[in-house]
């Protein structure tokens, strides 16, 4: 399908704002990469921009500004999660080399890695219309960091989109 303008509009709680600005500028570009025109929400309009605007007042703004999707992207969950990591266990028949194991281990704990999940939703929006085209919904995610999170579910959607036949390539022309 052919789309002039898709804003791709994080909904993510203020405090994880970083998060939110990485996602769609991320997505953005992933977009912008398969031959479309995309923008962050977050750039082109600012963190507060819908606020105390009714769902038509908002609806108008994004339409007015020559948007023909929105592509949302929401944070549902974010766990994070510490888990134990032992010593090196092994498993000795002799007692005197288990002995002298199980003395160093009493002296070389183990330690803790912490994880975060997130669990996100994104849906696929025609404008003006509102018409649903897609949604998806990622089990969990847990990233390295996240600015390749961001740039991980984004091409990961985007190639959704394009299997689904949303979203096709676009001619890009390099200039």
């Amino acid at each position: 399908m052919k789309f002039n303008k898709i804003l791709v509009l994080g909904l993510i709680n203020d405090k994880d704002r970083r998060i939110r600005e990485l996602m769609e500028q991320h997505f953005a570009g992933d977009l912008t990469d398969l031959g479309y025109t995309a923008i962050s929400a977050l750039q082109e309009y600012g963190p507060k921009a819908f606020d105390g605007l009714t769902e038509k007042e908002a609806l108008s703004r994004i339409t007015n500004s020559g948007v023909d999707a929105v592509i949302t992207i929401v944070l549902l969950d974010k766990l994070k999660k510490k888990t134990y990591i032992p010593p090196h266990l092994s498993l000795s028949r002799n007692f005197g080399t288990y002995y002298e194991y199980r003395q160093n281990s009493l002296y070389q704990p183990g330690y803790y890695v912490s994880d975060t999940k997130y669990f996100w939703e994104s849906n696929f929006y025609e404008l003006p219309g509102q018409a649903l085209l897609y949604s998806a919904q990622t089990k969990s995610f847990s990233p390295a960091n996240i600015e390749s999170m961001g740039h991980e579910y984004g091409q990961m959607i985007v190639k959704s989109l394009t299997k689904e036949k949303i979203l096709s390539p676009q001619n890009v022309q390099n200039e």
